[in-house]
């Protein structure tokens, strides 16, 4: 894995502009803080949404033979970017906790909603296994 960084450019803050990888893909659903025995949204906090979310991506990652090491790029919707603005310390510690030093593309958008009414954070997740 290659992170891609153009010369001149500032480097971004907990991301990648870019990364080149080969080899095998593992793709992630969106995936939303519920609690895998119950299917419940585990909390209306944000940080503790984003933290469980990352969870469940790491799950599904480690099923498909990954690790948060692998992943390329996510992309996260959020309903509310200013809550991700005001619990950005516990939102950047759920990271490090979850995906480490590791810091793939990412975009983040804003949406009017998700499907669950309760989630406030939905991530998919392109992981690459080399070969």
């Amino acid at each position: 894995m290659q992170m891609l960084q153009p010369e001149g450019w500032k480097r971004p803050r907990g991301y990648s502009n870019g990364i080149a990888a080969s080899g095998r893909f593992v793709f992630v659903a969106g995936q939303v803080a519920f609690a895998p025995e119950t299917a419940e949204i585990v909390s209306d906090d944000f940080a503790a949404q984003v933290r469980q979310t990352l969870e469940n991506t790491v799950a599904v990652l480690r099923e498909g033979g990954a690790g948060p090491e692998h992943i390329c790029r996510m992309t996260w919707y959020v309903t509310d970017k200013q809550a991700y603005i005001d619990q950005i310390a516990e939102v950047g510690a759920a990271y490090q906790d979850t995906i480490g030093r590791h810091y793939p593309a990412i975009a983040l958008i804003e949406v009017k909603g998700l499907l669950d009414d309760r989630a406030r954070i939905e991530i998919e997740t392109t992981a690459v296994v080399p070969e």
